[in-house]
């Protein structure tokens, strides 16, 4: 891709900005928005922006990375402090960002594809890539980039080369779809459909979907279903328009879906008082919906209904998210290998430079399709210098003319049938992999040679839900406060470097575990950020100094054998925490403790105290809101007494996930935040604004039909007095589902609908009633998600969240992935 180059003039002129210029002669061809995910810092405009965090206090660190062009905010900022940089000052550095990228957009008049809704759109842009780039030089969207800030930095793509765009539009409450609108000034638009997802952002169904038809106000095409618009017919947008429909008069009218071989269906449709067909080979409801919105396009494009049926036939299917798996030789895999093109490349390397558990990265990547340029694997060798990738392993005959000369170890491999010939003489040891090549080098075959093999129950954590939940905690913090990470007990059952790795990256301040080696194990993994270790003993005290780990202090007991310790060491200051009971009454120095405690930290160099923290015992519960007052008042007093003796400052700690929901004034210098992480607090009932962040999911082992009267599983406690159909998924006790969820009290989900399990559950294993349900052996079950809640089967078993989460068995895969 050959991107403009804007000079410093330009830049000033489109950004109304007071510019500041020490060197005329840079010229700019990149978005940074984010300091933790730099490339082509030479050529790189850094836009200072203030959401969560303010952007200006990283500029120190995006300067020292060669950075040396900045879009600022804050009038006051020392600009001087930066002798080789460009400022350019403005009132708003988002909207900058946008201005700049609506700016770059009208310099070009070819098609650009405009697509949003409730569901679907990435996919929809997706399958419109596939089918059009036969004939199109397409940009579009890396992966889900369509927010207020993903928006401009995939119109910001757009080169000469191309010949049509394709930018998905995502908003989530009123009045963020106009700036959307300037920016992609589609010609084309397709709304995919109207849900529930993000309804609370609106007043009500009517007010979303004008909201949504913003983006459409100036196009020439504009495909939908009538089906999603009855509220706001008499408003339609576009010059022209093409409308499809399941169920009612459209110019696409699907009528009849037939299942044929192969998972596949024979769609047969009216067109111009005609009768087509398509085969998709797809058949779940929301593939249909889908494929139909491609069919639709395709044909309001004029494109022959023949050719469209060939290619829609052909259409594969979108892994839309990238998966962390655990690998052979030890090694972590990352499998992002559903498209590739330069943009989405970066955003897997910032996912491979992000984590810590090797330091050895290795890049399998394949041509780019369509491009032969030496100028994009130039670009390429850049992006391998700046994620610190170790080496390459290229494949592809493209690839292999330039890869020679890119700066790290190299293998180079003609095609995916001879790396896979080779695979056996190929060390991959003790290294963290990533997976990238387009889809017809069928990368998924050197993934299963890859990925170790275990058992099929997989528990599933979504990073990008979990992220949103932790900046959703970090938005209800006071100005200053720091986050100390709860992953302890194996993160929840979610894992432990690889959530450590996301925490790290988001820039959380501490974290803390149950014991020693669960910090131990951090350490090696690559974990550089403080660790607390909340239950320590005198046996794991030269594991944690060791391994640069800071304990708990929580009695007199504790304090002398670790100040013994550290003397026998001849150490001085080693960092501890200091635990005070404020009414939980587990550990933690009492109020009648403190003098004896005081007396020791007033005269000893052994030790400095970095925090002083309590446990809120009810924080989420109303019923109890006067014991948390004095539980607040009393750690105000008892922490006041040792800054009092001390003469240095320490952090304070006192609330958790649901302290931090509920008591802003118990948030102090820092607040511990736990299983919220996760989407749980107790304290957020209705209408949460976290995500669930695990799903554990299963499979359908045998389907089998019970005659009348028959009974199911041990001491005959299944019955099937009418007979029925069940399923046997692979899931039992042995991984963590309790045998109290048998004989229906379980609940699993098959095919979208809720079945639950009959008689009871054994070790390896369980079965489920599917009476009356399509379903077929291999088809996946989710055991939980976010409409099986965790909370739910918690509340069945008489205990808390905690429990089934952290109940999961080690057996059960884990996979991380981002969408």
């Amino acid at each position: 891709m050959n991107h403009l180059l804007y000079k410093p003039e330009e830049i000033t002129l489109i950004l109304n900005a007071q510019a500041f210029i020490k060197d005329e002669q840079f010229t700019i061809r990149t978005l940074l928005t984010d300091s933790r995910k730099l490339n082509d810092t030479v050529h790189g405009l850094f836009f200072a922006l203030k959401l969560r965090r303010d952007g200006h206090k990283f500029i120190p660190d995006v300067y020292k990375l060669g950075v040396r062009n900045f879009v600022i905010s804050d009038a006051d900022f020392p600009i001087e402090k930066y002798p080789e940089a460009n400022f350019f000052l403005v009132r708003n550095s988002l909207k900058a960002l946008q201005d700049l990228a609506k700016a770059h957009r009208f310099k070009f008049d070819y098609p650009v594809i405009g697509i949003t809704g409730s569901n679907g759109k990435t996919i929809v842009k997706e399958w419109i890539y596939q089918l059009l780039s036969p004939e199109k030089n397409i940009v579009r969207s890396p992966k889900s980039f369509n927010s207020q800030i993903g928006v401009p930095i995939s119109v910001w793509d757009m080169a000469r080369e191309n010949n049509l765009a394709i930018f998905e539009a995502g908003i989530s409450k009123a009045g963020e779809m106009q700036n959307l609108a300037d920016i992609i000034h589609p010609t084309i638009g397709i709304l995919t459909n109207i849900g529930e997802a993000h309804h609370s952002g609106f007043e009500s169904i009517e007010d979303k979907i004008k909201e949504k038809l913003k983006l459409f106000e100036s196009v020439d095409l504009f495909i939908y279903s009538p089906k999603y618009l009855a509220q706001c017919k008499d408003i339609l947008p576009g010059k022209n328009k093409f409308s499809w429909s399941f169920d009612e008069d459209a110019d696409l009218q699907v009528f009849n879906a037939e299942l044929i071989e192969n998972n596949s269906q024979r769609l047969h449709a009216y067109y111009l008082g005609e009768e087509i067909q398509v085969v998709i080979p797809f058949k779940d409801q929301a593939s249909t919906e889908n494929a139909v919105i491609c069919w639709a396009t395709m044909l309001a494009l004029k494109y022959n209904p023949e050719l469209i049926s060939r290619r829609l036939e052909m259409l594969v299917s979108i892994g839309m998210r990238l998966e962390l798996k655990t690998g052979i030789n030890n090694c972590s895999i990352i499998d992002d290998s559903y498209s590739l093109d330069l943009s989405s490349l970066a955003i897997a390397l910032d996912f491979l430079k992000q984590q810590n558990q090797h330091s050895r990265r290795t890049l399998i990547l394949s041509d780019i399709p369509g491009d032969e340029s030496k100028l994009i694997y130039d670009k390429i060798s850049n992006l391998i210098i700046d994620k610190s990738v170790d080496r390459l392993i290229a494949v592809g005959e493209k690839i292999g003319k330039y890869a020679v000369h890119f700066p790290c170890e190299v293998e180079l491999f003609k095609n995916t049938a001879q790396l896979i010939e080779f695979f056996p003489s190929i060390k991959f040891q003790n290294e963290t992999i990533l997976l990238k090549g387009a889809r017809a080098f069928e990368f998924e075959n050197i993934s299963r040679l890859l990925t170790q093999k275990v058992h099929e129950t997989v528990l599933e954590i979504n990073l990008n839900a979990l992220e949103h939940n932790l900046n959703y905690y970090k938005s209800k913090l006071g100005s200053g406060a720091k986050i100390m990470a709860m992953v302890k007990a194996f993160s929840y059952g979610s894992g432990s470097f690889e959530i450590a790795n996301l925490l790290e990256f988001n820039q959380v301040d501490y974290l803390a575990v149950a014991y020693a080696d669960e910090g131990v194990a951090l350490r090696m993994a690559g974990t550089s950020l403080p660790i607390m270790v909340m239950s320590p003993d005198l046996m794991a005290f030269d594991t944690i100094i060791k391994h640069g780990l800071e304990p708990e202090i929580y009695s007199i007991r504790i304090l002398n054998d670790f100040a013994e310790v550290l003397k026998n060491k001849g150490l001085s200051a080693y960092p501890i925490h200091i635990k005070l009971d404020t009414g939980m009454h587990r550990l933690g120095f009492m109020e009648q403790d403190l003098d004896q405690l005081l007396l020791f930290l007033k005269d000893t160099k052994l030790m400095q105290v970095k925090s002083v923290f309590s446990h809120l015992v009810a924080s989420e519960n109303p019923e109890h809101d006067n014991f948390t007052r004095s539980q607040i008042k009393l750690f105000n007093k008892l922490s006041d007494r040792i800054s009092h003796v001390l003469n240095y400052p320490f952090l304070r700690h006192l609330a958790n996930s649901s302290g931090i929901s509920r008591w802003p004034e118990a948030q102090f210098e820092m607040v511990r935040l736990g299983i919220g992480l996760y989407g749980i607090d107790s304290s957020l009932t209705e209408n949460s604004p976290l995500q669930t962040v695990t799903s554990l999911k299963t499979s359908i082992t045998q389907i089998k039909q019970i005659p009348a009267g028959e009974t199911i599983g041990y001491a005959r406690e299944g019955k099937m007095p009418n007979g029925g159909t069940i399923a046997t998924v692979k899931i039992g006790y042995a991984d963590g589902y309790n045998r109290k969820l048998g004989s229906g009290k379980g609940k699993m989900l098959v095919r979208g609908q809720i079945v639950p399990t009959i008689g009871k559950i054994c070790m390896d294993m369980c079965m489920i009633d599917i009476s009356g349900v399509h379903a077929e052996e291999g088809d996946e079950v989710i055991v939980f998600n976010e409409l099986i809640r965790v909370q739910d089967i918690a509340n069945q078993l008489d205990t808390i969240p905690y429990e089934v989460l952290t109940g999961i068995s080690q057996r059960v895969k884990r996979i991380y992935y981002y969408e």
